[in-house]
């Protein structure tokens, strides 16, 4: 087909693959850090997004993100239902449209279920659903279309190679304003509240980390150099964050696993903006960066007495914005397709766009998300009884056990 190249056809299918291998992999990151009692609970809300989201991109998503321009605030609704949309190769691309689409919904997939983690153990499941819908709708898909569908972020040259803004500061500061909504588990703070298996953290933490090289990677829409850069880049950001939070847990007390884990990740946060736009040295020092930030956000979040319960602030949004940022500082033209470089590269104004459009971010996500939350909470109450939480999501919510 005119157009369409076969390699690059090829290497995005196996993205795509990894990139929505993401979402029951971070389905595991999370619950192995509850108790055993909400495991069902705390995977299924990662699983059943991939339903919900995947309906929700047809009808709908893909249109908002990426139609055509609405002033470069929404997609307009020229794609409703993917109208018009096949197998024909993507404007300016040489992959087909549908790809396009597929890959993009992995994205569109995941974020809301990031979010997830700020209010696992409390929430009702029908509030969750609704809201997981509606923040798609409201959030992710005009941000996306901001940064990636000829909106406003695109139109100001803002650089996010593979969601930076879109997918990490929107769910990291969404979760923030749904937690100081909801009401804490009971005993927060008075009482431990232990990981039930640490062991399905780490198995979810390594199968995000494969998962990232086609988020990341697939980002540059090709097999190309840039793909290589990108996969690359990701690796040794989550390969030094992970050693850096290691010495941060040991300093304080004993080099811990979940730390370890938790260290990969925030090294992979805070690639994804930059992940084809910088050199491998510059990606080494944004995960050595990224690790300290979140760690000690996570402090910061305790000291506060907030139950957001599995730092979805600290790890997404903290290092997302870390990564926003490092983008307008390492950004290199001679390493880009983009052909921009940031301040450390002569481009001092480049920074300047990236705080402006990850401050805008952060405001639009905090807001929408906090109203969102108090009207959901006006209507049906966010969170189940504290007897039903005594109980356990998994029998309270959905009438299974997961062990027996």
């Amino acid at each position: 087909m005119e157009g369409i190249n076969s390699g690059d056809t090829a290497w995005i299918i196996v993205a795509t693959a990894l990139a929505l291998m993401m979402t029951p992999a971070l389905g595991f990151f999370y619950g192995g850090m509850v108790r055993k009692k909400n495991i069902l609970s705390t995977l299924n809300f990662s699983f059943i997004t991939i339903g919900l989201i995947s309906i929700q991109w047809v009808i709908i998503g893909y249109s908002l993100a990426f139609g055509d321009s609405i002033a470069g605030l929404v997609g307009g609704f020229n794609y409703v239902g993917l109208a018009g949309i096949g197998v024909e190769a993507l404007e300016g691309g040489t992959i087909p449209h549908l790809l396009f689409v597929t890959f993009h919904m992995a994205f569109a997939i995941i974020t809301p279920a990031l979010i997830s983690g700020a209010f696992v153990e409390r929430i009702r499941f029908k509030v969750f659903l609704v809201f997981t819908v509606l923040w798609a709708t409201l959030v992710y898909d005009p941000v996306a279309h901001w940064a990636w569908g000829g909106g406003i972020f695109q139109r100001m040259g803002a650089l996010d190679f593979a969601g930076g803004t879109v997918v990490h500061i929107t769910s990291g500061f969404s979760a923030l304003a749904f937690a100081m909504v909801i009401r804490k588990r009971k005993g927060f703070g008075r009482v431990t509240i232990e990981p039930h298996n640490i062991a399905f953290t780490v198995l979810g933490a390594g199968l995000l980390w494969v998962g990232w090289f086609g988020f990341n990677g697939g980002s540059s829409l090709a097999a190309n150099g840039q793909a290589v850069q990108a996969l690359f880049n990701t690796n040794i950001s989550a390969a030094t964050a992970t050693v850096v939070w290691m010495f941060l847990t040991w300093r304080d007390n004993k080099p811990s696993v979940l730390g370890i884990v938790t260290g990969a990740i925030a090294g992979l946060v805070a690639i994804t903006p930059a992940a084809g736009y910088v050199t491998p040295l510059a990606a080494l020092l944004i995960g050595a960066i990224a690790a300290p930030i979140s760690y000690y956000s996570i402090g910061f979040r305790e000291k506060r007495g907030l139950d957001e319960s599995l730092d979805v602030w600290a790890v997404h949004g903290m290092a997302g914005i870390w990564g926003a940022l490092a983008t307008g500082l390492f950004a290199s033209a001679a390493v880009g397709g983009e052909g921009i470089n940031g301040l450390f590269y002569g481009n001092p104004g480049q920074l300047g766009i990236q705080l402006i459009t990850t401050v805008v971010t952060i405001v639009y996500s905090f807001v929408i998300t906090f109203i969102l939350a108090r009207v959901l909470n006006a209507v049906w109450g966010l969170a189940v009884t504290e007897q039903e939480e005594e109980v356990g999501l998994d029998i309270s919510e959905h009438g299974e056990h997961a062990y027996a």
